[in-house]
């Protein structure tokens, strides 16, 4: 397939990343050095950020990463995902670890990675997405715990980390079938067995996109300049470009983008009973008899 090589190589640097960052999440440890610490790794193995590195813990599922002077510090009992993004020229790695810093919850982990590692054996180009996530719901519930319905999976194309068509965590849902050399994430998350199952819109993630153009003039302007050029399509951090626009004029700036819309955020997603959550993560490429994992 085209760029085989660049996916191959971008999932080998999220895997190094992955497993580097999973032993150094503990207690003390600040959200926002867990996040520059993947960002310097990915940089230093020669990949690029495809994404801002999620520090989600607890009932956050998904989205969260830290802005300018963040002081949210990692504790003793809590559940810590980390979701990471890696590319080579555009073609896209995405991964997730959870690190469980409750002993009572780790049998939820290894739900959500046995899930995982199942629906990977199952994806083969001709697979229906919906029997993949029934097959992921099925394991989960099988260990006790529940999945996140509202949550899935996704393809990938260069450049484009949602590229429209999904990968369910249960069954009943995204009919189609999936086709060879098509990329995709597959990601199970899991909670307790009393939990809803669903994830709502919360407070900012700190995560953003570009939208359009439109005219305007000074520090705004530059800044839209930058954006486009540094990030294309891809997500970026409000961290990233307020350190290249530092200061008041930078934050308003960047409130400037937001009102004309010329950038959209993206929000935490929480779990609505508020419960923890763990994921698991790989990124596969379908083939005629099965995928190759780019992540493992």
């Amino acid at each position: 397939m085209e760029a085989q090589e660049e996916y191959i190589k971008a999932g080998e640097i999220a895997a190094k990343v992955r497993e580097q960052i999973r032993g150094e999440v503990k207690p003390g440890v600040k959200a926002i050095d867990i996040c520059e610490r993947v960002e310097n790794l990915t940089r230093q193995l020669g990949g690029g950020i495809a994404f801002p590195c999620d520090v989600n813990i607890n009932q956050v599922a998904a989205h969260y990463c830290s802005p300018v002077g963040d002081k949210t510090t990692i504790q003793q009992g809590q559940m810590v995902k980390v979701d990471l993004g890696v590319h080579v020229d555009g073609y896209i790695a995405d991964t997730a670890v959870t690190i469980c810093l409750d002993p009572a919850l780790t049998q939820m982990v290894k739900a959500a990675e046995e899930a995982l590692a199942i629906a990977i054996k199952t994806v083969k180009a001709g697979a229906r997405a919906s029997d993949i996530g029934a097959t992921i719901e099925h394991t989960i519930k099988n260990r006790g715990f529940r999945p996140i319905r509202n949550l899935t999976g996704h393809k990938m194309s260069r450049y484009i980390v949602h590229a429209g068509r999904s990968i369910p965590n249960v069954a009943g849902y995204e009919l189609h079938r999936l086709e060879e050399d098509e990329i995709y994430a597959i990601e199970p998350f899991t909670v307790l067995n009393n939990a809803v199952g669903e994830v709502r819109d919360g407070p900012p993630s700190n995560i953003y996109r570009w939208e359009r153009k439109k005219n305007l003039e000074g520090v705004p302007k530059q800044m839209l300049a930058f954006i486009q050029q540094e990030y294309r399509t891809l997500p970026f951090a409000s961290r990233w470009v307020l350190k290249r626009f530092p200061g008041p004029e930078g934050v308003s700036a960047f409130s400037d983008l937001l009102r004309s819309r010329c950038i959209m955020g993206y929000p935490q997603l929480l779990e609505k009973t508020g419960g923890p959550v763990a994921q698991a993560e790989h990124t596969v490429i379908v083939q005629k008899e099965g995928c190759l994992v780019t992540t493992s």
